[in-house]
């Protein structure tokens, strides 16, 4: 192109007799006009060559880009605009040089890898927490899913204790299960045998650092259905059941008193 260029300008300064370098100071100031007109058509090729080169998003992908208000499929990646339909069927319009300049999501790695992850937390309130007592062990170790973690655990406490002579007097002296500490195990013995969550990929249920909206108790683990509605459903399916088991370990899910809460307090008084 540039070979092109100067071959025109030695042409035309051949042709009207005169010195080329007159031409090329004219040729630009041409340029510079044009570089303004034809900003966006520059930029967009510049970022399209980048995009395609670094494999950045291409049609079909799944990106994110709360900036411009995009969620959705990519349908088109032009010149100078992409074009994403987003889950409510509207169409989001983003230059193309904005996905170098700003940052986005792009689920693509997500949809070919082996799961989709869900993290989420239960909040207990720490009200709830205890140590556990005998009644509630012998009731816990009925549980199918408990009863390796049970007999494991009180026979290593058991042998503890007795190592370090510890008097069962006070809960303070030796080793004791608690109510939360089982429930945890509890989880992961659930999520570990659930046909549709992902035994190869991380499989953690961790015990956050506390907030005035109780004791929060993390999943972390991967859905292997990664199609959007059968992943809430899955998700949903285990915190259902989760929020139900509850009381059966004597704990509390944590919630701000609402109205009829503070109706039915002033009327016990």
């Amino acid at each position: 192109i540039i070979l092109t260029f100067m071959l025109i300008i030695l042409m035309i300064s051949s042709i009207i007799n005169k010195s080329p370098i007159p031409l090329l100071s004219g040729f630009g100031a041409l340029t510079a006009i044009l570089m303004l007109i034809f900003k966006d058509s520059i930029l967009g090729l510049v970022a399209g060559i980048q995009l395609a080169a670094n494999r950045m998003v291409a049609r079909g992908d799944w990106i994110e880009m709360p900036k411009f208000g995009a969620d959705g499929t990519v349908l088109d990646v032009a010149l100078t605009t992409v074009k994403v339909q987003n889950f409510d069927n509207t169409v989001t319009t983003i230059p193309t040089y904005a996905l170098i300049s700003d940052s986005f999501k792009n689920w693509r790695g997500m949809q070919e890898s082996q799961g989709r992850r869900i993290k989420r937390s239960l909040y207990l309130d720490v009200g709830s927490i205890a140590f556990a007592s005998e009644e509630q062990l012998n009731r816990w170790a009925e549980i199918k899913l408990l009863e390796p973690y049970l007999k494991e655990r009180r026979e290593e406490i058991a042998k503890h204790n007795k190592a370090e002579k510890a008097s069962s007097k006070h809960q303070a002296n030796g080793r004791q299960l608690t109510n939360i500490g089982t429930f945890r195990a509890y989880i992961e013995a659930y999520v570990r045998q659930h046909p549709m969550i992902s035994q190869d990929l991380t499989l953690l249920i961790r015990q956050l650092a506390p907030t005035e909206h109780g004791l929060p108790i993390e999943l972390y683990i991967f859905s292997k259905d990664k199609n959007w509605v059968n992943y809430e459903g899955i998700q949903a399916d285990i915190f259902d059941h989760l929020f139900a088991i509850l009381t059966e370990f004597d704990l509390r899910a944590f919630q701000r008193p609402t109205g009829s809460d503070l109706r039915s307090g002033l009327h016990s008084r």
